[in-house]
Parts: C-alpha cells; structure tokens; sequence
C-alpha cells in the first residue's frame, strides 16, 4: 500500500483548525482531518493509496486537488510519495 502526503494548499477554516503549508502522511489509519474534508478527499486517498491514477487537468496522475465541502475554505493536495 501508498503512502500519500496531503498538504494544506490554502486555508481559511472556520474551525481553525489547520493552516497553509501543513502536512500530513497517511499509511494505514486517517490523519487529524475534521470529518467533513476527510469524507470529501477519502476516495482519492484510498484509490492512490491501492496503486490508481487519477484524472488531474488535462492528464492522469497520482495525485489530486480537493476543496473542503464547507464552501471551499480548505483547498489540500494529495499525492503519492514513492
């Protein structure tokens, strides 16, 4: 199984709870996320985590963009780290 790095590309949280630049590596159990942005992102997660690419712009690749389904606020990145 992948490890995939998700990192916090832009944030404007309501909570608080997480800032621009913040990483985390996800192996087999799920990072500190709130549960709202870590149901939006988990499909991906899983997907890059058992070898799939996915679409990204023009192309595929393994990794993704996402939005927190709370109007945006959170934007983070995922990929795999080989």
């Amino acid at each position: 199984m992948s490890k995939v790095k998700l990192t916090i590309t832009e944030s404007k949280c309501r909570g608080g709870y997480f800032k621009e630049g913040q990483e985390f590596i996800v192996e087999d159990l799920c990072p500190p996320l709130c549960h709202e942005l870590w149901n939006a992102i988990y499909p991906s997660v899983y997907a890059l985590q058992n070898g799939a690419t996915l679409d990204y712009g023009n192309t595929r690749a393994k990794m993704f963009d996402a939005k927190c389904p709370d109007g945006g606020r959170v934007c983070i990145h995922g990929e795999v780290l080989e």
